[in-house]
């Protein structure tokens, strides 16, 4: 089983693309890797969560999506968020509407304003930056970087590895949705032990009704503030 303690020679790195507001699991991701690789050179998905998540309504989840500027095959670092459209303004209503009663919304959405109201000059540049702030007010000391600052050229599972062993990783933490494509024996031959990461979310008191898991990481922080304690508490993970 994955757990938190560092052990000498060993370097355990995670890689996602750089979502928008991504749920708890993501941050779970990063605080058990010592790096953690932002794929932000990938290609765009409009399926990915690139552009999009949820926030808990009184009527349930809801889906807050960014508008943007992209053409098919447009890397997430070339893809610009239209922000003539006045998406920043009715996101930020949307969170004051549902979350305003929350016990941590004033400071919170304090800065969750300042970060969307800042000018970016892509969306892998904003979610980035959304993130690493989380991770740093959370106290996450994950050693952040993005893989457009090394010069890989490979693709695929051998993009993966070649960007584990850029930081001299040694443990690949991988989502459980690539479990039916890789190959465990290619990360064994190239000297990398791979564990499979199960993320079981972890409940906590919520606004509106039964809980909802897959909801933005803005939900808790509005509920239980920028604490980490209850996230590490109750992480349950297997590989």
């Amino acid at each position: 089983m994955l757990n938190l303690i560092k052990y000498e020679g060993i370097i355990k790195v995670g890689i996602h693309q750089p979502n928008y507001l991504p749920w708890i699991g993501y941050f779970t991701k990063i605080l058990l890797s010592d790096y953690f690789i932002f794929l932000d050179d990938v290609q765009f998905s409009n399926e990915g969560m690139h552009h999009w998540h949820y926030l808990k309504t009184p009527q349930g989840p809801i889906r807050i999506k960014i508008p943007i500027c992209q053409t098919l095959g447009d890397r997430i670092n070339e893809v610009k968020t239209r922000d003539e459209l006045g998406w920043k303004s009715k996101h930020l209503k949307s969170i004051e509407l549902n979350y305003k009663k929350a016990s941590h919304y004033q400071e919170v959405y304090r800065d969750l304003a300042e970060l969307i109201l800042h000018d970016y000059d892509n969306i892998a540049l904003m979610n980035i930056a959304i993130i690493s702030f989380i991770c740093a007010k959370l106290g996450i000391s994950t050693r952040l970087v993005n893989s457009s600052s090394f010069n890989v050229p490979t693709v695929g599972v051998e993009r993966i590895i070649d960007l584990v062993k850029a930081v001299n990783g040694t443990d690949y933490i991988s989502g459980m949705g690539a479990r039916s494509y890789q190959d465990d024996r290619v990360f064994q031959e190239k000297g990398i032990r791979l564990h499979y990461l199960h993320y079981i979310p972890i409940v906590y008191d919520q606004l509106w009704g039964p809980f909802h898991a897959n909801v933005s990481i803005i939900d808790y922080l509005m509920n239980c503030g920028y604490d980490l304690r209850p996230i590490v508490k109750g992480m349950s993970y297997t590989e």
